[in-house]
């Protein structure tokens, strides 16, 4: 494989993927409005420090963000016909895999460093390790990016449908990961559960890098993202190579 033919294909069609989908109204209201919305029904009005629970709520952000354009991208274009053309050119399924997965972790990166900022400037919120807190950035948007563009694979040309099984999805791990209820006050069988969701390692993480206490440590934290990002990008070729002509 010709390395510099791959990385242009994939900017390419990371670029196309920017500028047509970052505006459409699934990504705005899945990836913005459901965590603000989310936020709003749980903490206002509870009288939770926003210190203590920004870690979650800046998790729940890069997961809804980075996870909203990948499920959009393959039903949309099927549906309007594009898709075709776009595997007529001279790029590899692995190709467009990982332009769809730059271009949701771009959008991620982008809405949750912006809150991070805002926080950090307005709440005048302590940093404990920034490297660290870049480090868990990138590997978060990364890895939910990779969630997306699986959660689009079955062979489906109606975007609505992935999105409910994007919803389906999304909903139960953020539910299970430790953003509403602490690891500590977890029941053991929820503790077990919430392990298997990978979002509970960004918010661990997050939570020691901006002064917290984890519950397992750090170097866990980096594998198990780096795991699962390996795990969601080796699926999602599998599934959108086996589906490549279905819902043509």
């Amino acid at each position: 494989m010709n390395i510099s033919v791959f990385i242009r294909g994939v900017l390419v069609t990371a670029e196309k993927n920017m500028m047509i989908y970052y505006n459409k109204p699934p990504v705005l209201i899945f990836g913005l409005l459901f965590p603000m919305f989310l936020f709003l029904a749980f903490f206002m009005g509870q009288g939770i420090d926003i210190h203590e629970f920004f870690p979650a709520f800046l998790a729940m952000v890069l997961f809804f963000t980075s996870s909203s354009v990948g499920p959009l991208i393959t039903p949309w274009e099927k549906q309007s016909g594009t898709y075709e053309r776009l595997l007529s050119f001279p790029v590899t399924i692995n190709t467009i895999i990982m332009g769809d997965v730059l271009a949701g972790a771009i959008f991620g990166l982008f809405i949750s460093s912006s809150v991070l900022i805002a926080v950090t400037l307005f709440l005048d919120t302590a940093l404990k390790s920034i490297s660290l807190l870049l480090v868990s950035l990138l590997l978060g948007t990364f890895c939910f990016a990779a969630l997306g563009v699986l959660i689009a694979a079955p062979a489906s040309k109606t975007p609505s449908n992935i999105m409910m099984l994007s919803s389906l999805v999304r909903f139960p791990l953020v539910f299970i990961s430790g953003i509403f209820i602490p690891l500590t006050e977890l029941s053991n069988a929820g503790k077990y559960l919430a392990l298997l969701s990978p979002l509970t390692y960004l918010v661990d993480i997050f939570h020691f890098s901006i002064g917290g206490t984890p519950s397992v440590p750090q170097y866990i934290d980096i594998l198990a993202l780096s795991a699962y990002t390996c795990i969601f990008l080796y699926v999602a070729s599998y599934f959108h190579k086996k589906n490549l002509s279905k819902g043509l």
